[in-house]
């Protein structure tokens, strides 16, 4: 089983990637499921709050369906809660523990977290026997994003970038048994994976 956990915040909206980080993700992601044949697939996507996409199940033209359907606008709260995001995805697979390496969790983000907890969610997960792999999206240097052709700025004026917390994906995959890789132009990372 594979769940595929996707961030949706503001700043998956960022061109360091092309042709965006989300548009680049749900093309990623539909080119996965294209290729499976009997493996459980789930889809959590997340910003401040988690929301189950997708339930665990074999229906991949649904599957399909719901990556479409993955954008900031799917959840009103903006805000990057990594350790909800690994909580809930770990309610997601059907698999019990003892069937270990064959529970995997993928998380997609930039890993900017305005969160505490994310390393005990993700040990949490990896003591319930899943395996915890990570897919860095976007650029360590940072980059600004755009909501309607707008750049978006703070309460000061100041132009919000994105920097991409390359750190704590590689901890969290260490933690979880799994690895990390970042997204390119070239290669998404889940080949890698």
């Amino acid at each position: 089983e594979i769940v595929l956990v996707v961030d949706v915040s503001n700043s998956m909206l960022a061109e360091d990637v092309e042709p965006s980080r989300m548009e680049r993700t749900r093309y990623a992601l539909t080119q996965l499921i294209e290729g499976m044949t009997e493996d459980g697939i789930g889809l959590v996507a997340f910003a401040e709050e988690p929301l189950v996409v997708m339930p665990t199940s074999t229906e991949y033209r649904m599957a399909k369906s719901k990556v479409k359907s993955l954008s900031p606008s799917l959840l009103a709260n903006q805000g990057t809660n990594l350790h909800k995001a690994i909580e809930t995805a770990a309610l997601c697979f059907t698999s019990k523990k003892e069937d270990a390496k064959n529970r995997v969790m993928i998380l997609i983000t930039d890993g900017e977290a305005h969160d505490n907890g994310v390393i005990e969610a993700a040990k949490r997960a990896a003591d319930d026997g899943i395996i915890i792999c990570c897919i860095g999206i976007g650029n360590p240097d940072g980059t600004t994003i755009k909501i309607g052709g707008e750049y978006v700025q703070d309460e000061e004026g100041k132009y919000v970038v994105s920097k991409l917390n390359e750190a704590l994906l590689q901890e969290i995959a260490n933690i979880g048994d799994g690895i990390y890789t970042r997204s390119s132009n070239e290669e998404f990372g889940l080949g890698t994976i």
